[in-house]
């Protein structure tokens, strides 16, 4: 088990940019965090990574389990990012919503 996680690690470390979506989306237990933990720290400072929440950063202790891993996940993912903010109604929605309120309106 130990080589095979070791090379998915090294696998996933070698590409130029990895995309990890909805991070919070499911819960992570305190395994979880330190497995994410080994493959962000080995990317640090090295390739690029895309991470995608709807967690406030300062909720990640929870949502990891453990307030120190999350803090070091946040140290190394922070240190050279460019944080992008999306407000406002969900994109997958919006036709959706428009849809219902034409048709309310008939």
């Amino acid at each position: 088990m130990q080589n095979r996680l070791e090379d998915k690690l090294k696998t996933l470390s070698k590409y130029k940019l990895l995309i990890i979506d909805e991070i919070g989306y499911l819960p992570i237990d305190v395994e979880g965090a330190n497995l994410l933990f080994q493959l962000i720290n080995r990317r640090y400072e090295r390739n690029s990574i895309i991470i995608t929440t709807n967690k406030a950063f300062s909720k990640w202790g929870e949502l990891f389990g453990d307030a120190t891993i999350a803090n070091a996940i946040l140290d190394r993912l922070l240190h050279h990012s460019h944080i992008i903010n999306i407000t406002g109604k969900s994109y997958r929605l919006k036709d959706k919503i428009k849809q219902t309120t034409k048709n309310e309106e008939k």
